[in-house]
């Protein structure tokens, strides 16, 4: 397929980890599909991009939280006539505190982004794909995903499904002509924090976290080399073969220390 021909399509586009893989597309001569549910951010990135790196930027006001919105997205693409080779599933938030104490619909809402947005997006962009016998997807997970969460459980608990899940369909698709890559990102320098209300948490205090440029360019690697998952990260490497090792239990207790308030009087 010619440059010039090339689609990608990238959920949450305008901010943090998601602008920094639409950035490195459109400097590899990616045309990009923009989706994000804030017309204003969306329209900043379209202009910078197509001005820094001359592609084609489309851009689609959608509010993935609801159910309906990743099968419009779908058939907003097809009326447009663009075929989309590169499929990146990066929208997502969390939501902090206790599991009883955050509001039901919260939640639901949460599960609906993290992961009912992957899946739709993912069927109905593979049957195309399919019938071409190409076509990559970057799918960005967590090292959230590899262990209990207490105070994110929900969150983590999405994770974990776009972690396992992303697996399962590399493998069903590996003779296919289709590259499925999972990202799982550490704690990185972007908004989610903000948005899951947990400013206070050690995660966010004491913990450093990653530049969302180099988190990017891990996954996009990944990504064109068809790698079905990279771990983003040496310290995050590190926390995750030692939460493999511990039961549940033990890991739990160790992800809650990092994710409870901070309480100076401790320390």
């Amino acid at each position: 397929m010619e440059n010039k021909e090339k689609y990608a399509l990238v959920t949450g586009g305008t901010s943090g980890i998601g602008k920094e893989l639409a950035k490195l597309l459109a400097a590899n001569q990616y045309n990009l599909i923009l989706v994000s549910r804030d017309q204003s951010e969306l329209q900043l990135v379209a202009e910078e991009l197509q001005e820094t790196h001359q592609v084609q930027v489309h851009t689609i006001l959608k509010d993935l939280f609801r159910r309906e919105s990743p099968f419009e997205i779908y058939d907003e693409v097809k009326h447009m006539g663009f075929v989309v080779e590169v499929l990146v599933n990066n929208a997502a938030q969390g939501a902090y505190g206790e599991f009883k104490d955050i509001d039901i619909n919260r939640q639901l809402d949460m599960i609906q982004l993290n992961i009912g947005g992957y899946v739709t997006l993912t069927s109905c962009f593979l049957q195309d794909m399919l019938s071409r016998g190409t076509g990559k997807i970057l799918n960005v997970g967590s090292i959230a995903g590899e262990a209990p969460g207490p105070l994110q459980a929900v969150y983590h608990g999405t994770k974990a499904f776009i972690n396992t899940w992303s697996s399962s369909i590399q493998y069903e698709l590996k003779d296919k002509g289709i590259t499925v890559t999972a990202l799982l990102p550490g704690p990185t320098e972007t908004d989610f924090f903000n948005k899951a209300e947990m400013n206070e948490s050690r995660m966010v205090q004491d913990i450093p976290h990653a530049d969302p440029e180099k988190v990017a360019k891990d996954g996009f690697d990944a990504l064109m080399s068809g790698d079905a998952k990279i771990i983003s990260g040496f310290m995050n490497k590190v926390q995750v073969g030692m939460a493999n090792m511990q039961p549940d239990s033990m890991a739990a207790a160790s992800m809650y220390k990092q994710q409870k308030p901070v309480d100076r009087k401790e320390d």
